[in-house]
């Protein structure tokens, strides 16, 4: 048998670090050629890292969270067989790209999630994890955080159970859902409980008769890794380097939703249903033509402005992992339902996570709505390097005077911000009041 040494690869792409979001073995575990090792994440995309070798996970050279280099040593496998070379790289083509979400929302299994590695007692060869994550099975560290599967943790919290009173029989001394089952408070201190079967929570009624209410007291830290911990570079790398400034206006879309309402009524069995986002895409496409200096890009390093013919849109979209921006290419050359069309695909495409690295890069300026939940007024966060994003608020309707008699409309607000090194308050104005022209005679959108 020989030691194999698995380094990150070079992924590609000028990309010199990514963080490893997964382990999908263990210290101990068998693994065979092309098993799925671990997902590492670059800036947008997880890469799932194979094993090249068969035998068996000596150590893991890296803790979830971690940001590694390339050519750094992750894991240490004892090869099955003789032919096998020491240190051999890892295969190139075995590196397979999925979609960003899938690895950020996809929970780790209750049976057997990815536990802190154990070290051997009869293997010399150490492992990176820290320690403190480290447990010998039937042991518990002092001031140690207990192992369990975010469900573990989950379900703990809805009985009212805290983990540290609960002894894990799974590996490394890991608490699985057959000992919250098992686990009763009076086998934790000795006597039966009297009120509250948790010693998280105190009953402040027992000392104090006006106070009827339970206080918790458990804190549990949540490491920000993955996509959850990109989101949060890019949003804080927008506000430090951007300074926004937001324009507000309102509109009113009666006309707009009466339209939409005889489109889908006349075409909506054949060419597919129209939500309001094509009509907004749409309205901000024939807007670019007059303001192109919102379609565009600002390069921090060179201070200077790229502005681009073609609008590439970028659709801020809520995934189960995160917030993703997926990208319709050449908006402007797509009527309503094609804008339908592609507004569908991207949307899912980012939801279950089938999206690639170039779904997701690339827009030159960013539609953002939260729909019935959009609120009255917004201040959205410019997508870096963009110079603009277009928001939409609620539709609410509301009485408003129109030729001199109150009447029911429709309104919404946009609420977009710019970036006041590129884009002036004056131009601003003008482009949204374009795209409240566009809206407010729907008609012109078909022209």
């Amino acid at each position: 048998m020989a030691m194999q040494t698995i380094k990150m690869p070079d992924i590609g792409e000028g990309i010199a670090e990514v963080e490893l979001v997964a382990w999908h073995v263990k210290v101990g575990d068998m693994v065979v050629e092309d098993q799925i090792l671990a997902d590492v994440m670059t800036d947008k995309a997880t890469v799932e890292i194979p094993s090249h070798v068969a035998g068996t996970v000596v150590s893991l050279n890296a803790a979830v969270g971690q940001v590694v280099a390339v050519g750094t040593e992750i894991i240490h496998i004892e090869a099955t067989g003789s032919s096998q070379q020491e240190d051999a790289p890892l295969a190139a083509t075995a590196v397979t790209v999925a979609a960003v979400a899938m690895a950020a929302a996809k929970p780790a299994p209750a049976a057997k999630p990815a536990p802190a590695p154990e070290r051997p007692a009869a293997n010399p060869v150490a492992t990176a994890i820290s320690p403190a994550t480290v447990q010998v099975p039937g042991t518990v560290q002092a001031n140690a955080r207990p192992i369990a599967a975010p469900a573990v943790r989950q379900r703990a919290w809805e009985l009212g159970i805290e983990l540290a009173s609960v002894k894990g029989t799974g590996p490394a001394g890991r608490i699985t859902q057959a000992d919250l089952t098992a686990f009763s408070p009076a086998s934790a201190t000795g006597t039966a409980p009297t009120q509250v079967p948790n010693s998280s929570y105190v009953d402040s009624y027992s000392r104090n008769k006006d106070v009827r209410y339970r206080v918790l007291e458990t804190q549990e830290a949540i490491p920000v890794i993955g996509l959850r911990r990109k989101i949060a570079q890019k949003m804080q790398d927008a506000k430090r380097r951007i300074p926004h400034f937001t324009y507000v206006e309102e509109i009113d879309v009666t006309e707009l939703e009466d339209l939409r309402t005889r489109l889908n009524s006349r075409h909506g069995a054949t060419q597919g249903r129209l939500t309001l986002l094509p009509f907004l895409i749409r309205a901000m496409v024939l807007a670019v033509r007059d303001h192109p200096e919102v379609n565009a890009r600002y390069n921090d390093d060179s201070n200077e402005v790229t502005r681009f013919a073609a609008v590439h849109l970028g659709l801020a979209t809520q995934t189960p992992g995160g917030l993703m921006v997926p990208v319709i290419r050449h908006a402007e050359a797509l009527d309503l339902w094609a804008c339908a069309a592609a507004v569908l695909r991207t949307s899912e495409a980012a939801r279950s996570g089938k999206a690639s690295r170039e779904d997701l890069s690339g827009s030159t300026i960013t539609l953002t709505s939260l729909g019935a939940l959009g609120g009255i007024v917004s201040t959205p966060v410019i997508n870096h390097p963009e110079v603009a994003i277009v928001g939409t608020n609620r539709i609410v309707e509301r009485p408003m005077i129109k030729g001199g008699l109150v009447v029911a409309r429709k309104m919404m607000n946009l609420s977009s911000s710019f970036d006041h090194r590129v884009v002036d308050g004056m131009h601003a104005a003008e482009f949204i009041q374009q795209m409240r022209g566009y809206l407010e005679c729907p008609g012109t959108l078909l022209v």
